[in-house]
């Protein structure tokens, strides 16, 4: 089957495929030169000086940097080249040449046997990273950069090297007149959790979307989760962990477009911090729930806390990946403090700078999933004044209802 020359299918070298352009070319240029100098030196060095053992540098230069093929034929020229020195000398049958023929063919033999192994390790390797994007796609899609009068920005990276989702997730969803926002953590992380992370974003995308208040949504996560929790899974991770101790903390978040504020149900999670006015506030709920799985609530017991949350304010959600990173002494992430300077920031240079920063002062591979979301509240689609309410600072009201 032909097609058009924009549809043509595009064909991808594999990791094992040889190296092509001036690096490889360089490369294996340089190891056929080396090779050829062999003999040649041969023919002006003493009788007592041979330089066989400088055969097998180009052989294990190529084996590592272009594939076993390319290897291969230039252990073959390897050969040809002590063969040749040899018998510039008259000494092809010699007991020394014929040790460094044996010699020089084991280790050829072993460099490329080695070389064809990391060729299939990298073939495994993209095939679980091509894997983990679909998954990553398909479970953990990416946030919308707008929604409603809310801009957005986020950042994900999973534990496990060859991962792209693990234990921290996050999900938005539209009403007609509201933007809804969820991020959790799975207890567990990297791909272990990742059947724990699918569901609760699937039970978030199927009700968020409705016109239910903020209690009735966390309380039919709180039903999804613990009856998803509950039910017996072969490919668990930690088959013997007890059904008690699986658990998903969370923060569901909804940013009216007409009015200045956002309401909060936190269960168990991590306080959002709300950027506002040169100062840096973690948003304390009067009444947080417990983690999901674990409360079995009424709708009833979530209470929404409602904070100030105005034109250019900005509001900074993440999990405990963030907070608890620590340094090589041991010392935890100061987020809070590190977020005073980047109050002015836009949700995308703000997540980039908290992400850089962050790496800077692990100086390694993170040890737990990392979710952020940055929002900024760009206007109101209609003018609201927020009431006055004396009480927690930044903190407007509290509602078992979510009807304010």
């Amino acid at each position: 089957m032909r097609f058009p020359a924009r549809l043509q299918p595009t064909q991808q070298k594999q990791p094992g495929q040889e190296l092509i352009g001036l690096r490889g070319c360089a490369l294996i240029t340089g190891a056929a030169g080396l090779i050829v100098a062999v003999p040649v030196a041969d023919l002006y060095l003493p009788p007592d000086v041979h330089l066989a053992h400088v055969l097998v540098v180009p052989i294990a230069f190529v084996a590592a940097f272009a594939g076993a093929r390319l290897a291969a034929v230039t252990a073959l020229m390897a050969v040809l080249a002590l063969v040749a020195a040899a018998a510039e000398r008259h000494a092809l049958t010699s007991e020394n040449v014929l040790m460094q023929l044996g010699s020089l063919l084991l280790l050829s033999v072993a460099l490329v046997l080695v070389s064809r192994r990391r060729e299939r390790d990298r073939i495994e390797a993209a095939g679980l990273r091509r894997v983990s994007e679909a998954t990553q796609r398909v479970v953990l899609r990416p946030l919308p950069r707008r929604s409603g009068a809310v801009s957005i920005a986020s950042a994900y990276r999973a534990a496990e090297a060859c991962s792209r989702v693990g234990g921290d997730l996050y999900a938005v969803a539209r009403t007609s007149d509201s933007t809804r926002l969820l991020i959790g953590d799975v207890r567990g992380k990297g791909l272990g959790s990742i059947g724990d992370t699918e569901l609760v974003l699937g039970a978030f995308r199927a009700a968020a979307h409705r016109q239910s208040p903020l209690p009735e949504l966390v309380a039919s996560l709180e039903g999804s989760v613990r009856w998803g929790l509950a039910e017996p899974r072969a490919f668990d991770a930690e088959p013997e962990a007890d059904v008690g101790e699986r658990f998903v903390t969370a923060a569901v978040v909804e940013i009216p477009d007409g009015e200045p504020w956002v309401h909060v149900v936190n269960c168990g999670h991590l306080p959002p911090l709300l950027l506002h006015d040169g100062a840096v506030t973690a948003l304390e709920v009067a009444e947080p729930a417990p983690p999901l799985g674990l409360g079995g609530l009424a709708a009833s017991s979530y209470t929404v806390s409602t904070f100030r949350f105005a034109p250019g304010d900005r509001l900074l959600l993440y999990t405990d990946g963030v907070t608890e990173a620590r340094d090589s002494r041991g010392t935890f992430y100061p987020l809070l403090e590190r977020a005073e300077a980047w109050v002015d920031f836009r949700p995308d240079s703000l997540v980039q700078a908290m992400t850089d920063d962050l790496l800077a002062h692990v100086a390694a591979p993170l040890g737990d999933d990392m979710a952020v979301i940055a929002l900024e509240r760009d206007r109101l689609h209609h003018s609201a004044e927020a009431p006055r309410i004396e009480g927690v600072p930044g903190q407007l009201r509290t509602s078992r209802t979510g009807m304010l």
